[in-house]
């Protein structure tokens, strides 16, 4: 297999990026063992990066009635219905650390509706792929829905603001040839199954 290049735009050195992206790029290499391809292909353009990263860090750390396995759920799902490799792939790594699930990111991103995850998160990943493939058909119907597996107006609004991000994000990935590193692929396969204790 030949060496794909990582975007089909040119990647920036990092010497060349402003200093607080320079150093921005070395706190995510300290905590991830390597810098994810996303930040390469957006650092093209600084004041775009830093907003995207700005805006990915607001929904995806802030304080929620969403988990943060719940979160990368609805990424993978919407990334999945999106077509979006470099989302599917990167996202689905966390999603397996988050979970201790060697399967769950195949899982959401075949077919969510047949994986091992509670009916709560079924119905956030509905919601999230109407609002990814139909929002002009959303109702209070759904919302309805929501409410009745506990989350609340504001836990719809982080499902739909996340989906709505990542929209953004599948996009540039698909216009620009985006690559997933060849660590995602590696990351969360490697957990022990429950062991089982016999009853004597």
């Amino acid at each position: 297999m030949t060496q794909q290049a990582i975007s089909r735009f040119p990647v920036p050195d990092l010497a060349a990026l402003p200093a607080d992206l320079q150093q921005l790029f070395r706190e995510v290499s300290e905590k991830a063992g390597f810098v994810p391809n996303v930040f390469w292909v957006m650092a093209r353009r600084p004041e775009e990066l830093r907003a995207f990263w700005a805006y990915h860090e607001a929904l995806m750390r802030r304080e929620s009635g969403l988990s943060k396995s719940e979160r990368e759920m609805i990424v993978v799902a919407t990334s999945a219905e999106n077509k979006c490799l470099y989302c599917v792939v990167a996202h689905g790594a966390i999603l397996r650390i988050y979970e201790k699930s060697t399967v769950i990111s195949e899982e959401i991103g075949t077919n969510y509706r047949k994986a091992n995850i509670s009916d709560r998160q079924k119905a956030m990943l509905d919601f999230a792929v109407k609002t990814c493939n139909r929002s002009h058909a959303i109702t209070e119907e759904d919302f309805l829905i929501l409410h009745k597996h506990g989350f609340s107006d504001e836990d719809i609004w982080d499902i739909g603001a996340i989906t709505s991000f990542f929209a953004l994000s599948n996009r540039m990935a698909s216009l620009t040839s985006m690559q997933p590193n060849d660590e995602f692929y590696a990351l969360g396969r490697n957990f022990s199954p429950p062991s089982s204790s016999s009853s004597s």
